[in-house]
């Protein structure tokens, strides 16, 4: 028997709760994302999805509860809190990438300013993820010169370049074209098969079907179900998520 304690999960929330003024928009979360797994948080619009998600790396406070981040509380502010946001890698669904520089400046400004890596370092790490998500060729281009799929999966690099111990992606398609959402769902269904810890708000019912480990089911600011894909697409539980997947799967 080993003496080693488990290590902790990734994300833990523990009765979290979240107002925006009079608006309860997360209500007494209770959570866990343990190391590897990948989460898929599904929910209707204003069921607190992206609130929550934009809690783990503390781009909006808490007013109760506690979020820990590999077994460490968040912290409130300086330089600890800048130490976990390069831990915990974020892509929004607007790409915020910095129009003025190219592909490859926006993904080695992260590790040559906070991980202190050479240029030379942080240019060889930059063109290996350029070129695990598909856009090596795209380097010296500009944001502007490329496809939404294409800048999307360019932040996806920029994320992964501060080797974050989790990712979080919070609607990563649903800016894009159709027909670009494909190709950065592959990319995040190829970062789930390494192992990367994940969790992933999406209206995509495929990527939580085949990439995610659990899914949660939000809302009105509250964890309504959170169980493996298969149960959760066939067997539903609760009349609201139900009637979700009805809207949802009838389209």
């Amino acid at each position: 028997m080993s003496t080693e304690t488990a290590a902790p999960p990734m994300i833990k929330a523990t009765a979290v709760n979240k107002y925006f003024g009079d608006l309860h928009v997360l209500k007494d979360i209770d959570f866990e994302v343990p190391r590897g797994q990948v989460v898929v948080v599904l929910g209707p619009s204003g069921s607190g999805k992206s609130t929550l998600c934009r809690a783990i790396n503390r781009l909006e406070p808490i007013n109760s509860g506690q979020i820990e981040v590999d077994g460490k509380p968040l912290p409130a502010e300086g330089k600890a809190l800048a130490a976990l946001r390069a831990d915990v890698g974020m892509v929004f669904q607007q790409f915020n990438l910095f129009a003025h520089k190219t592909i490859l400046e926006n993904v080695t400004l992260g590790p040559t300013k906070v991980r202190r890596a050479s240029a030379a370092e942080a240019r060889t790490l930059a063109m290996e993820l350029l070129e695990r998500v598909g856009i090596a060729n795209q380097a010296e281009k500009y944001p502007a010169q490329l496809s939404g799929g294409q800048q999307q999966r360019a932040a996806i690099a920029r994320a992964l370049a501060m080797k974050p111990k989790v990712m979080l992606f919070d609607e990563p398609t649903s800016a894009l074209d159709p027909e670009m959402v494909q190709e950065v769902l592959d990319t995040m269904t190829s970062l789930a098969d390494e192992g990367m810890t994940m969790l992933v708000v999406t209206h995509e019912m495929g990527f939580a079907r085949r990439a995610a480990h659990r899914v949660i089911f939000m809302s009105d600011g509250e964890i309504v179900e959170d169980t493996n894909p298969n149960d959760f697409f066939t067997d539903p539980k609760s009349e609201r998520a139900k009637d979700f997947l009805g809207k949802i799967l009838t389209h």
